[in-house]
């Protein structure tokens, strides 16, 4: 195997390859697509526990009195909300028109202390405008490059990741409940995720990471790649950076209404064109489709309605849990719910749903033929 030296590596980059992982560029890291199967890691997620190296997303510490005030502008959601240490927030951080510079996950972890998590694709512009706006606080983002990240999702993942901790931190594990962290440590261990699974994703030195991985794997739990990741997040419904979400695209837009705090005492970034989008009537919304029949739905093909409206995919793909094509797809608020997908010459007809697909295994959506 040839190794591209300009790509970037994780701690647990020579597991990856002692393991048979197909390596691909991600963003300019050298990650796992997949070990063998992506299916098969898709439905050992979904049915047991896998684990994803997720050390290639952005990490940084927001500390000092002005922390707090300063998250409170530069993101949608309000951190207040997360009354007292030990939880996690999700929210998007937008820029002045709206549109989303990323979405992140933040945790509030002790008086003016504060973690936050973004995308590894947005780093640059995410680390630009944090710095930006972090002058008017006194505050000074920093990022946290030594660390390495494990996410480990299924049904059995407390199990499994429970007994391969170290010291207190299974016992604490065990206990934490969703959308909480723990600092136990050198190690943060969160409920969190990206799969529509249970699971925690946690933070440790990069030295200790390979060990952990290890562990894991040795215990019965699946090593997965970006390619299980992705088909697990789009039955799960959720938003991906670049295809869902860009900085064109407002939270009203894809079906992240529900992550805004509207306080009127608070004057976030991106409030004031949100707020005229809404007042003026928001013209375009996220779907789920249901693809009947054979044929993949593929991102940026068109979505074609009866009444001669039209939308596009944005991400799409076979579901392994349903055993059917599905796709999410951003279409007009008053469309209907049969339309057809152009796709390679053919229309593929399809319905159009509420995601999620599936949630914690289970279809959320009438059984497809």
């Amino acid at each position: 195997m040839t190794i591209d030296k300009t790509l970037k590596q994780t701690a647990l980059h020579e597991k990856h390859l002692a393991h048979g992982a197909r390596m691909v560029n991600f963003g300019g890291w050298d990650m796992p697509l997949h070990y063998g199967s992506q299916i098969e890691e898709h439905h050992r997620v979904r049915r047991d526990a896998g684990v994803f190296d997720v050390s290639h997303m952005t990490v940084m510490d927001i500390t000092g009195a002005g922390a707090r005030a300063y998250l409170r502008r530069l993101l949608a959601a309000e951190i207040d909300a997360m009354s007292m240490p030990g939880r996690a927030l999700y929210s998007c951080m937008l820029n002045p028109r709206g549109g989303v510079i990323d979405d992140v996950i933040v945790y509030y972890t002790g008086q003016d202390r504060y973690r936050l998590v973004a995308n590894a694709a947005t780093r640059d512009r995410v680390l630009a405008w944090t710095t930006e706006l972090a002058r008017d606080h006194g505050v000074r983002p920093k990022v946290l490059d030594e660390l390495a990240m494990l996410a480990v999702q299924g049904p059995a993942a407390r199990e499994r990741l429970v007994a391969q901790l170290d010291g207190d931190a299974g016992p604490i594990a065990q206990r934490l409940g969703y959308f909480h962290v723990a600092e136990i440590g050198d190690t943060w261990v969160a409920r969190t995720g990206y799969t529509g699974e249970d699971g925690f994703e946690v933070l440790l030195p990069a030295a200790a990471a390979p060990a952990l991985w290890q562990r894991l794997v040795d215990a019965g739990v699946a090593p997965a790649g970006l390619g299980a990741r992705d088909t697990l997040r789009l039955e799960a419904g959720l938003n991906l950076y670049g295809a869902e979400m860009s900085e064109e695209i407002t939270p009203l837009q894809c079906g992240l209404a529900w992550s805004i705090s509207w306080q009127p005492e608070r004057e976030f970034v991106g409030r004031k064109a949100l707020a005229e989008e809404r007042e003026a009537g928001v013209t375009r919304k996220r779907v789920g489709l249901v693809v009947e029949g054979r044929g993949l739905p593929r991102a940026h093909q068109k979505v074609l309605f009866e009444n001669g409206e039209e939308g596009e995919v944005t991400s799409g793909g076979f579901s392994p849990t349903l055993g059917a094509p599905i796709a999410l797809a951003r279409v007009p608020v008053t469309s209907g719910e049969r339309c057809e997908v152009e796709s390679r010459g053919q229309r593929l007809p399809a319905r159009v749903v509420r995601p999620p697909f599936v949630r914690n295994g289970k279809a959320c959506i009438p059984t497809v033929s």
